[in-house]
């Protein structure tokens, strides 16, 4: 059984919408310690009051940061178990929390993470991308129109999956700069876990009038995976690589020695077999 030493920062992610969400061990850590450390203070007071608890707060948000861990650092070294909470989901991913780790981590002092709801890792699990190309986290993209079309622009050469974050106020600017990206496809998460949550794939530039088909759709928060950009065999390459294959072996076999030869995901060749297949005239 996992022990709960002091002085010890304890990171504890909390519901990103539903209160059922909370962990058990959640719970007891924000029971076991002495103060807790949140980025709001009556955010998290009233989540507190849900669960009956009731602790001394320490306020620590993206404009204080630095330095308020120096007072978590100086509760640490008298022996305090200090939790660290945000106001939804886990901290320090793209809430505040990373610079009070780092500098109780800095300060040679203890870091126990308690993992929980995350918006990422939730809509990542309700797009159906495989794991084998992998994600990458993009967090909020520039406010300013010319540095999110640059920002989007980028993207149209990753071949990996994205996660976006977006504030309802910016989602429709937002959608109008994704339309570059055309056929690319899109899962929307709105208000995840919460009464009206809303999931939806659309393509790119489907995402517009996707969000102009009710006025619902521009409330609550935004959490969109840009699925990875499809692969395009050159004819003398992969798919020809492919295609040989195929004429004589099994398709999943076919695919995983096509994936060595070439070097390309295995997931995209499986596709790509799966096409050729559907193609071939009936006999």
């Amino acid at each position: 059984m996992q022990q709960y030493p002091e002085s010890t920062l304890y990171v504890v992610a909390t519901p990103i919408g539903n209160l059922a969400d909370i962990s058990l061990r959640a719970l007891h850590v924000l029971q076991l310690a002495n103060c807790i450390a949140c980025e709001d203070t009556r955010h998290t007071q009233g989540l507190l009051r849900q669960y009956g608890i009731e602790k001394p707060l320490l306020a620590v948000h993206e404009h204080n940061e630095s330095e308020a861990a120096v007072g978590v650092i100086e509760r640490l070294q008298r022996g305090e178990r200090v939790a660290y909470v945000s106001d939804a989901g886990t901290p320090a991913v793209s809430d505040p929390g990373a610079r009070l780790v780092a500098a109780v981590r800095s300060a040679g002092l203890g870091i126990m993470p308690l993992p929980g709801a995350s918006s990422v890792t939730t809509a990542l699990s309700a797009a159906g991308i495989s794991g084998d190309s992998g994600f990458i986290f993009a967090g909020f993209l520039p406010s300013k129109a010319g540095e999110r079309d640059q920002a989007v622009a980028t993207l149209q050469a990753e071949t990996r999956a994205v996660v976006i974050l977006e504030a309802p106020h910016r989602i429709e600017a937002l959608a109008l700069a994704m339309r570059p990206l055309a056929d690319r496809l899109l899962t929307i998460g709105r208000e995840l876990t919460k009464q009206f949550e809303e999931i939806a794939t659309v393509t790119a530039a489907g995402f517009p009038a996707w969000l102009a088909a009710s006025t619902q759709r521009t409330r609550g928060e935004f959490v969109l995976v840009l699925h990875p950009a499809p692969l395009a065999l050159p004819k003398d390459d992969g798919s020809r690589v492919l295609q040989l294959l195929l004429e004589q072996l099994p398709l999943k076999t076919a695919v995983k020695l096509a994936a060595d030869i070439t070097g390309a995901p295995r997931n995209d060749l499986y596709e790509a077999a799966l096409k050729l297949k559907n193609d071939e005239p009936q006999r």
